[in-house]
């Protein structure tokens, strides 16, 4: 009786296991038919909680600052003020609404500030650029009607060539612009739209951020509390350990790209305003700001900056090219290096490719992030592999798999490939020529 059930037990499995694999492989083939429908109300859920985001990833930036203001200052403030026992958790609840509110502050004064000096000499740049653009035309035209003068064979294809972009320039009005008028607006409508509903998003953040930074030991609780509900003590341990090092790795790698940005951004600015570049605040605030992105970010800023240089004097366009390569290569093997202290982990190589790869998939926000969410990936595999090889009894640093040709299988003997000597080559003796030979070669 006992095997009949635990027979029946055994097919019972089998057949619930068939099921599963049944219906998980159509659930999979209707998934990828439902694929781009799946992407779209994730993307529009997303959009809904998009304010929340806002508010974890500021809470997360403000979060170091809070606790120095909270243990350094205010904590240290309020202990006189509450003596006795029972009114402890008053005296640590205005610690940390002052400490709340200050770091709230900071961050609003910051952007302020930044934009306090952006916007005035952006407007003053453009302005200038308008105003200037007339007179550059006319030294332009002014130029090109020298250059023609001496040089006649070239006036009738540069006629022809400004004759037909004329022509061209009026049908592509008639034919492209007017009928595309209502796509034209609309995309302007979506683009206003867009910055309205990001400046409410992170407003809304803010708002957020002030009750998570406020009550963070509870929203840790309530994570650490579904973490050992979802997973085995040992894998929840495994999850912790992986988010504090995810936590280490991008606090070094932000902390370490804003301190690198602003060195570089006070650098640029007083270097510009010793070879008296124009808009030197301006061009600083835009290479400083594009610097947090690693590799690429001084081409970023610097392009943009130079063309705006540019427009004002080509000669100091070129004073400012050298510069910013000068700036670049001393940020790169010197300022970078002692910042980041190899904090990163990883090869030139794999920065370009982490970036690369981070801005096809996500835009700016993948060139930004991609290198220590790479860092944290590569380090993970790294662990993975390390684990599997000291399951098999085999090394795991990277020394013993130097110069390695093979394991001995029975053994496990690390075998290294033999040096290559290189023989010399022994000089050939030359015969002495005879008749005969001389005779055989003819």
């Amino acid at each position: 009786m006992k095997r009949r059930i635990k027979s029946n037990n055994q097919y019972f499995r089998w057949g619930l296991t068939a099921f599963v694999v049944v219906a998980a492989s159509i659930l999979f083939y209707f998934g990828l038919d439902y694929l781009g429908d799946m992407f779209k109300v994730l993307g529009e859920l997303l959009g809904i909680l998009n304010p929340f985001v806002w508010g974890f990833v500021i809470s997360y930036l403000l979060l170091p600052f809070m606790n120095i203001f909270e243990s350094k200052l205010f904590s240290p403030l309020t202990k006189n003020l509450y003596e006795s026992h029972p009114k402890m958790k008053r005296r640590k609840k205005l610690a940390r609404g002052l400490s709340v509110f200050l770091s709230e502050t900071l961050m609003i004064l910051l952007i302020s500030t930044l934009l306090y000096l952006v916007i005035p000499q952006l407007y003053a740049s453009i302005e200038s650029i308008v105003t200037a653009a007339p007179d550059y035309l006319t030294k332009a035209y002014a130029k090109l009607d020298k250059l023609l003068a001496n040089h006649p064979e070239m006036d009738k294809y540069a006629e022809a060539i400004f004759g037909n972009l004329n022509n061209t320039l009026i049908k592509w009005a008639q034919n492209t612009v007017l009928p595309n008028m209502d796509t034209i607006i609309a995309d302007v409508t979506s683009g206003v739209y867009s910055v309205v509903m990001g400046i409410y998003n992170v407003v809304i953040g803010m708002i957020v951020s002030i009750y998570v930074l406020y009550n963070k030991e509870s929203v840790r609780t309530h994570f650490k509390k579904l973490l050992y509900c979802v997973c085995k003590p040992k894998n929840a341990k495994r999850v912790n350990s992986v988010l504090k090092f995810t936590d280490q790795t991008f606090r070094n790698f932000i902390t370490g790209q804003l301190t690198d940005a602003l060195i570089v951004g006070i650098l640029c600015f007083i270097g510009c305003s010793i070879l008296k570049i124009p808009y030197a605040l301006l061009i600083a605030v835009v290479v400083g700001a594009t610097n947090v992105i690693p590799f690429f970010g001084p081409f970023i800023g610097g392009i943009p900056s130079g063309l705006l240089v540019l427009m004002v004097d080509p000669f100091k366009c070129l004073i400012f090219v050298i510069f910013i390569v000068a700036l670049q290569q001393v940020d790169g093997n010197i300022i970078c290096p002692k910042i980041m202290g190899g904090s990163v982990g990883i090869n030139g190589f794999w920065v370009m490719f982490a970036i690369i790869l981070g801005g096809g998939l996500f835009g700016f926000w993948g060139m930004l992030l991609g290198v220590p969410v790479f860092v944290v990936i590569y380090t993970g595999i790294n662990t993975l592999i390390e684990r599997k090889l000291r399951k098999r009894n085999l090394p795991d640093d990277d020394a013993s798999y130097e110069d390695l040709d093979y394991i001995e299988p029975q053994t496990g003997e690390l075998v290294k490939v033999p040096p290559t000597i290189v023989m010399a080559a022994e000089p050939k003796s030359e015969e002495p020529k005879t008749e005969d030979a001389q005779e055989d070669k003819k």
